[in-house]
């Protein structure tokens, strides 16, 4: 059936071609002449009886009145304009509807609804759909395993700013934090009117970071944020163009600020001296330069392979047992999707990302051995409260490496066959036969995995928050 736009353009059309006017056919049928266009401009829809009366007018049947086709090529431009203005990204725009005249040519017409395709086909181009996002995370991960998680460059600049404010080694302070925003023109203002989607924000125009008062949970420091922010300004990050450079930008920022936070000299010199004592412990080394567990056992990947010539792996797990994050090079047989995702995927139950949460006591690293078909891993896992769940921190090496790290004595060990859906995904003989159709589970839907990535100059940022906020803020600071 025709929508109503293009009933209505049927309707005008078989009228003209009949040569009638609107007064003619509102003396057939009874209507008003006014009620009559409110129609044709699909506006108003005719009931059946009015319908089958202009039909009758027209000389045509009801049916070919409601054929969905539109009478012309004219009118289905028309209708698409029509349409194309009707949707929410022209909305947004605030721009006045554009009604096409009679002296309108059809190439105009043409030209016209070519640039909302255009525009369409961009907006939506623009869009991180979930399955666009796994694979971009796929292939950053690829990358990163490409190159044993290190970036030298990065690792240099980080360097050259440390030394500039004469830090060597040991918590970084907020005070050698602000010279080093001092030392890249930018001044640290905190407020607590941040954008709701936004972390931080940076003023280019004025040179000032905005943070928050107070550290954002879920492991988010004010030093790690502005080092973040600095590092976009010092990397010469733009507006990226897609998810794939977003989150290049943001695993660059990221690492620039690790970076900072424990100085590649500093930390290889730390770590060399636990390897020689045979007793390497993520917890010594967050200790040591006062960050988060996540953030020592990430920056550990980053220094691992590169100066202690150690292959291993990561995870961070959710308290369900989902991927939020992984890197691996030795070997470890992350759960991959179709595509090769790992992140939204479920571990085996018997790996020690898992296991930990099932401990009374959690206060203390988990530590574990681990028989997999890609052979045994020694793993230490610390687990965590986060928003809006539990989580893990798992750092792992293969069983021939496991001789340089505390926890190496411990007894506990798990065997797992994963991918194996027989390991810990398959009920035992018997159990399936006897609950089938007798018991049902409403499953937890991890609804990020379906959500499309918000798209706007940042993804994840609410664009007009964002300029509404820089507006407010611009003359309120000297």
């Amino acid at each position: 059936m025709a929508d109503l736009s293009t009933l209505g353009r049927r309707i005008r059309h078989f009228r003209t071609e009949s040569g009638l006017t609107l007064d003619q056919v509102s003396e057939a049928t009874g209507t008003a002449p006014s009620h009559l266009s409110l129609i044709e401009n699909g506006r108003r829809e005719p009931r059946l009886s009015l319908l089958e009366s202009i039909a009758a007018a027209l000389g045509v049947t009801a049916a070919t009145l409601l054929d969905p086709a539109p009478p012309s090529p004219r009118a289905a431009l028309e209708i698409e304009l029509e349409h194309a203005q009707a949707a929410p990204a022209y909305q947004e725009l605030g721009l006045p509807q554009l009604r096409p005249s009679r002296s309108m040519t059809d190439e105009t017409l043409r030209t016209i609804v070519g640039l909302h395709r255009e525009l369409d086909r961009r907006a939506r181009q623009s869009i991180a759909t979930p399955e666009q996002a796994r694979q971009a995370n796929t292939q950053q991960r690829l990358e990163m395993r490409a190159v044993d998680n290190y970036l030298p460059e990065i690792e240099l600049l980080a360097q050259q700013a440390t030394a500039r404010v004469g830090h060597t080694g040991g918590a970084l302070t907020h005070r050698t934090v602000t010279q080093m925003a001092d030392d890249v023109g930018l001044t640290i203002v905190h407020t607590d009117d941040l954008p709701h989607s936004a972390r931080c924000v940076v003023d280019m125009e004025r040179g000032r970071i905005y943070i928050p008062p107070a550290s954002i949970p879920g492991g988010h420091g004010l030093r790690s944020l502005t080092l973040q922010a600095i590092a976009h300004q010092v990397l010469e990050h733009r507006p990226p163009a897609d998810y794939a450079a977003f989150l290049r930008q943001r695993r660059e920022a990221s690492y620039y600020a690790a970076a900072c936070l424990m100085p590649r000299d500093a930390s290889v010199a730390f770590l060399t001296e636990a390897k020689r004592d045979r007793n390497i412990a993520i917890e010594d080394l967050r200790d040591a330069f006062g960050v988060t567990h996540e953030a020592a056992a990430l920056r550990f990947t980053n220094l691992a392979t590169e100066h202690l010539g150690l292959t291993l792996h990561y995870l961070r797990v959710n308290g369900d047992g989902t991927v939020t994050g992984a890197y691996e090079n030795d070997g470890l047989p992350l759960p991959l999707d179709a595509t090769g995702s790992t992140e939204g995927e479920v571990v085996c139950r018997y790996w020690s990302a898992r296991r930990a949460f099932e401990r009374r006591t959690r206060t203390t690293e988990h530590y574990q051995y681990t028989d997999t078909p890609a052979g045994t891993f020694f793993e230490s896992t610390q687990t965590g409260t986060g928003t809006p769940d539990d989580f893990s921190i798992t750092l792992g090496v293969p069983y021939g490496e496991s001789k340089w790290f505390r926890g190496r004595e411990t007894q506990l060990r798990a065997s797992s066959t994963c991918p194996d859906v027989a390991c810990c995904r398959r009920p035992e003989d018997g159990l399936a036969e006897r609950w089938e159709g007798k018991g049902w589970a409403s499953p937890r839907v991890r609804s990020h995995l379906f959500a499309p990535l918000p798209h706007g100059t940042y993804p994840g940022v609410d664009d007009r928050e964002l300029y509404e906020f820089l507006e407010t803020h611009a003359g309120l600071e000297a």
